[in-house]
């Protein structure tokens, strides 16, 4: 309407200066620029502790900016027009007095129009708080007055089991209101999870086999080459499981298992993450084994094991290797085992879902010794090479009656030859819309750290020593 009041948007990245921001958020927002996919006028706003100019800030966030979404006869004029509007502000992170000089640097810069802010916090979780409370006694947060919207953005570890979760939830809480607070997962964001969803209720002939009458068991499995480098200090205040199982991996088996939710919409998926999340037993120290790679020669080379990382004590039990077995007590699931592995320094780097089937009762097919072939599988490839591979028993062309396994597969880059976004694309953008169906709701966050605060909690009081396995190995035996 011609009376309404003009409208800005500032996107605040607290921690510009480090790998997060250059790698992912920023090259992430000039993706959604370069497809007018940001609302109205914006600016870029980089707060950190890191002296630097508005100039030395544009040349750092240009390093990771690509040209996929636009010609490259055009991406030098696009690079320039979006670095133009990225500002720097240095201050401390828990500091009101920093933080009123940002918003005074905003306000510059918005003038007298509605601002709308988003706040990412691409800062260690140690300091979520202080921050936060920077930023509410700056005055920076939007109440609910109509002036325009203030939402958050916080990266996971969100906490490290239920009790410091609750706290860090009810602590935020003071600041920014639930609907503000959008917890990133950004496995939520890879084009494959969003898919999942559609494979099961959008295809009529996986529901009726989708339970404990056809389905063996469910493998989900996390892998990468390499060890956890330059990373010590936070990883082993953390470990394999706080890292990547609370979060990714159960984030996939909630959408791999769960019931139709009676709408899409952000409050019904949630609603049902949670109630089967509920359904899950904790964890006990009998479902889990942990290993820790160890030093390895290898081509005359010796790889230092973890205990030999930088800032990584010498006697360290922290799982770099973990293996747990879940269940599920509702009728869809009972009996059916859902396995979990992560590990870094293994053999290969791979995220993916393998759904068994039993095998054929009576298989007529079977050979004089009662062996018979394979059962059915549906291999769900996260990353790399992202696809669908459904395995079926065929008969082999010939004068015989040989069987052989045979593979349907589905790989998304041939199958879809466009840009396949970034996963902070799509969350971010999200973000911009007020879309949270791909963020971590609290009573989801309390109800996922239930299931795995037991058992941290024994492997720590308990001091289980991890299993030993070499770098480039499938982990312990």
């Amino acid at each position: 309407m011609a009376d309404e009041k003009p409208e800005t948007l500032s996107i605040v990245i607290i921690g510009a200066s480090g790998d997060l921001a250059r790698r992912k958020i920023i090259p992430a927002l000039f993706a959604l620029y370069c497809q007018n996919l940001i609302p109205g006028p914006f600016r870029v706003f980089g707060f950190a502790r890191t002296a630097m100019t508005h100039e030395a800030f544009r040349q750092m966030a240009s390093e990771h900016l690509t040209c996929r979404y636009v010609p490259h006869s055009r991406c030098e004029d696009r690079m320039a027009e979006f670095l133009s509007r990225c500002y720097y502000q240095e201050g401390q992170y828990d500091s009101a007095d920093s933080l009123l000089d940002l918003y005074r640097a905003l306000r510059t810069e918005e003038g007298s129009v509605r601002a709308h802010r988003m706040f990412y916090l691409a800062v260690p979780p140690a300091v979520f708080l202080g921050v936060a409370r920077a930023i509410g006694n700056a005055g920076l947060v939007e109440c609910g007055g109509g002036e325009g919207w203030s939402r958050v953005v916080i990266e996971k570890p969100f906490g490290r089991d239920r009790a410091t979760s609750d706290v860090l939830v009810e602590e935020m809480g003071r600041v920014f209101r639930e609907d503000q607070t959008y917890r990133i997962d950004h496995y939520l964001g890879k084009e494959i999870v969003q898919n999942l969803m559609v494979l099961r209720f959008a295809n009529l002939f996986f529901e009726p086999v989708w339970n404990r009458m056809f389905i063996e068991r469910v493998s989900i499995a996390w892998s990468e080459e390499q060890g956890i480098g330059s990373r010590g200090g936070y990883f082993d205040g953390y470990g394999i499981i706080r890292d990547v199982m609370q979060n990714h991996l159960l984030q996939i088996l909630a959408l791999m298992a769960m019931e139709e939710p009676t709408h899409y919409d952000a409050r019904a998926v949630c609603d049902e993450k949670v109630r089967l999340l509920r359904s899950i037993p904790p964890l006990t120290v009998d479902d889990v084994v942990i290993g820790q790679y160890r030093a390895t020669e290898r081509k005359d080379q010796v790889l230092p094991g973890y205990r030999q990382e930088v800032q990584v004590p010498p006697d360290s039990r922290t799982p770099t290797y973990a293996a747990v077995r879940l269940k599920i007590n509702n009728r869809r699931w009972e009996g059916v085992p859902f396995l979990m592995t992560a590990g870094k320094g293994l053999s290969h780097r791979t995220n993916e879902i393998r759904v068994r089937f039993r095998a054929v009762p009576r298989n007529i097919f079977c050979g004089p010794e009662g062996t018979c072939l394979e059962p059915n599988e549906l291999v769900i490839r996260i990353q790399p090479d992202e696809g669908l591979v459904l395995r079926l028993m065929n008969k082999v062309p010939g004068l015989g009656m040989e069987l052989a396994p045979t593979d349907l597969n589905l790989r998304y880059a041939a199958a879809f030859p466009v840009q396949i976004p970034d996963a902070y694309e799509c969350l971010l953008l999200d973000v911009l819309k007020g879309d949270r169906s791909l963020f971590i709701r609290s009573d989801e966050l309390a109800v996922a750290w239930d299931i795995f605060t037991p058992v941290l909690h024994a492997l720590e009081e308990q001091r289980v020593e991890p299993l030993p396995y070499a770098i480039g190995s499938e982990g312990p035996v």
